[in-house]
């Protein structure tokens, strides 16, 4: 496990923590906001990692000081172990409306569900010690209720499971041509369609982003590579645009 600065000046950093993954579970990315000294975990991940990326944590960020814990959708890698850090630190739990008490089946304790609150489905501004982080609609790409944050100091966009790569050895996207296999199939079978994806494009081109950090995988750096993703996923086919031919009864032998 390691962990890489994306973006450091004096009062403002963006840490990635990797190589947490175990057995077959699929690689996560775990990412860390601090501004003045106060902390925001992305995707906290899962009951097999929470007590390496706590330690981790608190090497960045001292556990008190963790403002909010972000849940960017409902699934395992990203809120198996919600009671943990709830339990451990006193951050505010943010995620999607639709997923609260779907969330609830793992376990949450009544006495800490008081601190989740809710973002509505058009998005919201967040204050972390002054700076205002956008927590924006990413529906669909691939859960229903799926949200996204942009730091304006970094200008950085985590971006969940979209620009998501399986199998990748590199940390940063250096030739993104050769990076498209490891991003395909994924697109593809996870998203929806390609309607997610366009309005997706047309709503992040008015962002000034230098780096798309998602959660698996490798990250984009740099306007050439930001760019070349989002014109790439804005006219990909995926999911129900591919699947006609599968929505048939199945036949015996």
């Amino acid at each position: 496990m390691s962990q890489i600065t994306l973006f450091e000046n004096q009062d403002h950093k963006n840490i990635l923590l990797e190589d947490y993954a175990d057995g077959e579970m699929i690689p996560t990315n775990q990412h860390v906001i601090v501004h003045k000294g106060k902390g925001m975990l992305l995707d906290p991940g899962g009951h097999k990692i929470h007590s390496r990326v706590f330690a981790e944590l608190s090497t960045i960020v001292a556990p008190p000081d963790l403002k909010y814990l972000f849940f960017s959708h409902q699934d395992p890698d990203i809120v198996a172990a919600a009671n943990f850090w709830f339990m451990m630190t006193s951050a505010e739990g943010l995620m999607s409306q639709l997923w609260t008490r779907f969330v609830a089946h793992f376990g949450i304790d009544r006495v800490v569900f008081k601190r989740v609150r809710t973002i509505p489905d058009e998005g919201m501004v967040l204050d972390l010690e002054g700076v205002e982080l956008l927590i924006i609609p990413g529906h669909f790409l691939h859960s229903a209720g799926n949200f996204q944050i942009y730091d304006p100091v970094s200008k950085i966009l985590y971006s969940g499971d979209l620009g998501a790569s399986i199998g990748t050895e590199y940390r940063i996207v250096e030739d993104f041509d050769t990076h498209i296999p490891r991003l395909e199939w994924f697109h593809q079978r996870y998203m929806p369609s390609a309607k997610a994806f366009q309005l997706w494009a047309a709503m992040v081109r008015e962002l000034d982003i230098e780096t798309i950090a998602p959660q698996h995988g490798a990250i984009y750096q740099g306007r050439e590579n930001v760019n070349r993703f989002i014109d790439w996923v804005e006219n990909l086919p995926s999911g129900l645009d591919r699947m006609e031919n599968l929505f048939r009864l199945p036949k015996a032998g």
